[in-house]
């Protein structure tokens, strides 16, 4: 399945003098869903189960995402935002691991 979608980075920037924040930047990728599967956290105390997806998309990485592997946060699939939980290099591309459902910062 083709992917095509954006990557939420968290780059440190300096907000005031002294005080840095991630600050939230998407880039647009292109790339193939290699693996697309979900469950459901079981024996849980929720009434709701948490869903968490284990797919993996690999990514064509541009010299950005090379370079800020350590800044990607989430993907934007299926008009969701997901949480990247590990990332595989293989060059030219990258090969990304999502998790549960990201609900820190955006842009």
């Amino acid at each position: 399945m083709r992917f095509y979608g954006n990557i939420g980075y968290g780059l440190q920037t300096e907000i005031r003098p002294g005080v840095l924040d991630d600050v939230i930047t998407e880039r647009p990728y292109f790339g193939d869903v290699t693996r697309a599967a979900r469950r459901m956290a079981e024996g849980t105390a929720e009434i709701n189960s948490d869903i968490t997806v284990t797919n993996t998309i690999s990514i064509v990485a541009d010299a950005f995402a090379q370079n800020h592997i350590f800044a990607m946060r989430y993907v934007v699939w299926q008009g969701v935002r997901w949480v990247v939980t590990n990332v595989e290099i293989q060059r030219p591309r990258l090969v990304l691991y999502l998790g549960g459902v990201y609900n820190g910062p955006t842009p």
